[in-house]
């Protein structure tokens, strides 16, 4: 009996993939392209979780172009799973966020009610958003092949300056709170959008604090790219 091994490589690393998704709830959704480990649009899924509702609407060049594509063929479910074994570190250590599995990318999201939070027009990382942050910078340590992007937003009460200034200077904290842990700088994109990307309904006194919120997205390097892409044999 012949027997293409790297056909049968192909299926086991398929399957294993398949395995994890049901030990990790970022991931229960996972997008139809990476399961299959064909190539998808360039990031447009995590700038949506990023940024809202609004990224049809022109979303952010520098962004995209730091997120890139998603990885296709069996380095594509290689690199899935060691994305999916970090989104489940991070849901372990901070339960209280929101943590997705979109593309090659993991979304992290804090609001008032998820671990990093802000005082009312204030931007200081206070102690209990620095235990959070602590948590995770350690899974940033342990995955260091990774690119991190941090990303402000606001809610719409206030001037819209002000709220772009404000959604600035928090994104920024947890930037240079991440980095003063150890961190690389390297690794760090910061982006801000005031109250112009909302994802809910700003009408509301719930909307709002979920709109309050600072988003973490975790990337593949090209180290991790590169490495992926070898060990499947497709440089």
């Amino acid at each position: 009996m012949n027997i293409n091994f790297k056909n049968l490589s192909i299926y086991l690393l398929s399957l294993s993939f398949l395995v994890s998704l049901t030990n990790c709830k970022a991931v229960d959704n996972a997008n139809n392209k990476q399961k299959g480990g064909v190539i998808g649009a360039a990031g447009g899924a995590v700038l949506g979780a990023i940024i809202g509702n609004n990224v049809g609407k022109g979303g952010n060049g520098e962004l995209g172009a730091v997120i890139g594509g998603v990885v296709g063929g069996t380095a594509g479910v290689l690199i899935g799973n060691k994305m999916d074994k970090q989104a489940q570190k991070i849901e372990e250590e901070i339960p209280g966020a929101t943590v997705e599995r979109v593309d090659d990318g993991i979304v992290v999201t804090f609001d008032e009610n998820s671990g990093v939070y802000f005082d009312t027009a204030k931007y200081n990382i206070n102690d209990k958003s620095q235990t959070t942050l602590n948590k995770l910078a350690g899974v940033f340590k342990e995955y260091p092949d990774t690119n991190i992007l941090v990303v402000g937003h606001t809610d719409n009460v206030g001037s819209d300056d002000n709220n772009m200034t404000l959604s600035k200077n928090r994104a920024y904290a947890v930037t240079d709170y991440l980095k003063s842990q150890g961190l690389s700088a390297g690794r760090f994109t910061t982006n801000w959008f005031g109250e112009s990307q909302p994802k809910y309904d700003n009408s509301t006194v719930d909307g709002r604090a979920k709109n309050r919120r600072v988003n973490v997205a975790i990337i593949p390097n090209e180290d991790m790219i590169e490495a992926a892409k070898q060990e499947a044999g497709q440089n």
